[in-house]
């Protein structure tokens, strides 16, 4: 039971990401916020990571490439997932995306990296989209397509966009130490986020109790608390455990969007929301070895057809 509290417990923080971003977004530009929230970030990681002596990576050409992770998984990610919150995308049928991530990864991995999708983990691909489509057509519908669409398309895109850091990562950055690709990551969303925030935003940032409320948060337990649990369970050997943990994101967020915001989700939009959580399931599932060469197998260090959602945060 103890081995379960720090899995769950993350879940539980990690799902508070939507919900700060619907209380931020309202007295805040999402990219002024979000570069407030790397810096600070920075601010605080870089002292940890002097103190711990992080293992840095070794030449120009790695550092580039986690700065351009970073770009990818924060700036592009983060940056859309809250630029649609901001317009109109509520934070349940958000946080439902963004649990869609293994099945971007799914597909996309076998031609960037030569992993067979096979019939199992096809049909879940099926069953993940079917339930986002179940999710988000009432919203279409009731809202006008027109209106609803470019904001749940750029919630999409950011998927493609944490999928491609994380195809990235596994092929170009495995072996580096993860605290240190963690502060750098940060670096690299800074440096591309703020300008963007400048031009379009102005630097839009009110300063009230919940926004200093909300960035607190965002920097504390989000990107330094949750991040270290995360390389903690990871060191345990957690990472499957945590990674089906995570298909609970989406139902935990729908329930804290009612709490806080009256967010309310039809009866087709929960079947739709267990669906593509079954198909993510079905994505991540392991077969069990069926024989004596698969039980040694299944014994190696080797989780190559493992979940990926976890091996960097989302959100």
């Amino acid at each position: 039971m103890s081995g379960l509290l720090m899995p769950a417990g993350f879940v539980l923080l990690w799902s508070t990401g939507w919900i700060v971003a619907g209380i931020a977004t309202p007295h805040a530009g999402p990219l002024t916020f979000l570069s407030l929230r790397y810096a600070c970030a920075i601010a605080l990681l870089a002292p940890l990571a002097l103190v711990l002596r992080v293992r840095w990576p070794q030449g120009r050409a790695a550092w580039l490439s986690a700065l351009g992770n970073g770009v990818l998984l924060h700036g592009v990610y983060l940056g859309g997932v809250w630029w649609a919150i901001e317009h109109g995308v509520p934070a349940g049928i958000s946080a439902l995306i963004a649990a869609l991530q293994p099945l971007f990864t799914a597909v996309a991995a076998g031609p960037l990296v030569g992993e067979r999708l096979g019939p199992r983990r096809g049909l879940g691909v099926l069953m993940g989209f079917a339930g986002v489509a179940a999710v988000v057509a009432p919203k279409l519908m009731a809202g006008g397509a027109g209106a609803s669409l470019a904001p749940i398309a750029v919630n999409v895109l950011a998927m493609a966009a944490v999928t491609a850091a994380t195809l990235h990562q596994k092929r170009s950055l495995a072996g580096n130490d993860l605290r240190a690709l963690a502060l750098i990551q940060y670096l690299g969303a800074l440096v591309v986020t703020a300008p963007i925030a400048l031009v379009l935003e102005g630097w839009r940032f009110e300063w009230t109790g919940s926004t200093a409320f909300a960035l607190a948060w965002s920097v504390i337990a989000l990107s330094i608390v949750a991040i270290f649990a995360m390389l903690a369970m990871i060191a345990r050997g957690e990472v499957s455990r945590v990674s089906a943990l995570m298909f609970l994101v989406p139902p935990v967020a729908a329930v804290q969007a009612y709490l806080f915001f009256g967010e309310r989700l039809s009866l087709i939009q929960i079947a739709g929301m267990a669906l593509a959580a079954a198909g993510v399931l079905l994505v991540n599932a392991r077969v069990p070895p069926l024989s004596a060469e698969g039980c040694i197998a299944a014994k190696l260090p080797d989780d190559e057809d493992g979940p990926e959602i976890l091996r960097r945060p989302v959100l």
